[in-house]
């Protein structure tokens, strides 16, 4: 993912093109490899996370545990993925990020298929735990790998590739898990999820080439935690780069592994039905992942970020209020909902990514990743605490959770702008 300037951008027949402006990117067919495939692991990476949550309608009945209890199994993985990334915050950059992202996904398959033959509700929390320990180094490195590569001019464009991942994962990943989860059973998603692991790998060992430009200026010493920690306490751009990343996801967490549970038996709809939401929701999402890459860098990170977060509120509200209405009103919520919460990640990461210099943004990354590892955990234990199922399978509170959310979301609105302010960011 090294870029030449000048040309065009259009999104054509393979090419970038835009009736309204000119943008300074352009790659070799290399480097398309190479993002590409960073995109397809992120894919895995994500379903793994994403399909948990709304395989709640068959986890709950199928183990007869509680919402509070699935809370913890969809806790897990990102509570796991915290103490990881934390401790590997203190290393990653001494090595070259192809192998530790080799290491990590590695691991993280393997986590995922013992959830795959989980016998019991206790096994699964155990393999959630093994997968996020492994999983909570990938997206580090993959942003770590995005950030050495581009300059902060195309770093809005080349986020907007890299979170497509999410966009595919709704719009094929979980429809087409939650079907085998039909066809066959909820252990089939996990399955899948690794066979296409198995591929990927050979493909970033051939494709990925050696990431150690980090390396070339660094001095290896002794890293003393408490020193590390202590600096990180004391600069402020880097903390609210950190609360908002972290604020960011516990207002979108929030509300997540309730939907299908809350769509099914409050609303009415049925299995069949609700894939549709995530199907949905994913096109749209791809569509805005990449126009709003391409707006942050033409039209400032902040204001995007403004725009997006402001406007989602609304969405957040009615999903989580959502009285029994005509499907395709639900799918038009969900449709706004996905493209403005991708909307909002694209320019937070662009900005979070300037707080560190070149040297230090595999630390950085990984303390952003725990911080949202964490915050995405505790959105779900507290949702999970908020939220109560009755014996019919309905949910109570849900709306609750939402009026958090937009608190959540809301309280972000005025930390991207001071930070923004303290970077010299537009």
């Amino acid at each position: 993912m090294i870029f030449n300037p000048k040309l065009k951008i259009s999104y054509f027949n393979n090419h970038w093109q835009t009736n309204t402006f000119t943008a300074n990117f352009t790659m070799t067919k290399k480097e398309r490899i190479v993002l590409y495939l960073l995109a397809a692991l992120n894919f895995t990476n994500i379903l793994d996370f994403m399909i948990m949550m709304p395989l709640g309608n068959f986890l709950m009945p199928h183990f007869k545990i509680s919402a509070q209890f699935f809370s913890l199994i969809v806790a897990a993985y990102p509570i796991a993925s915290f103490v990881s990334s934390i401790a590997a915050a203190f290393f990653v950059d001494k090595y070259d990020r192809k192998k530790v992202l080799l290491f990590a996904y590695t691991g993280f398959l393997i986590g995922t298929i013992c959830c795959g033959i989980a016998p019991d509700p206790v096994f699964l929390i155990a393999a959630r735990v093994l997968t996020g320990l492994f999983g909570g180094l990938i997206g580090t490195q993959i942003l770590s790998i995005v950030a050495d590569t581009f300059e902060y001019e195309k770093r809005g464009m080349a986020m907007g590739v890299i979170f497509t991942a999410f966009s595919v994962s709704s719009i094929f990943g979980v429809p087409f898990s939650l079907y085998l989860a039909r066809l066959i059973s909820w252990h089939a998603p996990f399955l899948f999820i690794g066979i296409v692991g198995l591929f990927v790998i050979p493909l970033i060992i051939r494709f990925l080439p050696a990431m150690t430009n980090h390396l070339k200026n660094q001095v290896i010493e002794k890293i003393d935690p408490r020193e590390i920690l202590l600096e990180l306490s004391k600069n402020k751009s880097q903390l609210l780069a950190l609360s908002l990343s972290g604020l960011l996801m516990m207002g979108h967490f929030l509300i997540i592994p309730f939907i299908n549970p809350y769509m099914e038996y409050n609303v009415g709809f049925t299995k069949d039905q609700t894939p549709l939401i995530y199907l949905t929701g994913g096109v749209f999402s791809l569509i805005a992942s990449n126009i709003i890459g391409r707006m942050a860098d033409k039209h400032g990170k902040l204001r995007i970020y403004l725009s997006c977060a402001g406007i989602s509120l609304l969405p957040i509200f009615l999903i989580t209020n959502m009285p029994a209405i005509p499907f395709y009103f639900v799918l038009c919520v969900f449709a706004i909902w996905f493209s403005l919460s991708t909307g909002r990640t694209i320019p937070a990461q662009a900005m979070i990514s300037t707080v560190v210099n070149p040297e230090k943004r595999g630390l950085f990354m990984s303390f952003n990743a725990s911080i949202q590892q964490l915050f995405t955990g505790l959105a779900s234990l507290l949702s999970g605490f908020i939220v109560v199922k009755e014996a019919s399978g309905k949910i109570l509170h849900y709306n609750w959770v939402g009026y958090l959310s937009i608190l959540i979301v809301f309280s972000t609105l005025f930390i991207a702008h001071k930070l923004a302010k303290r970077q010299g960011l537009q």
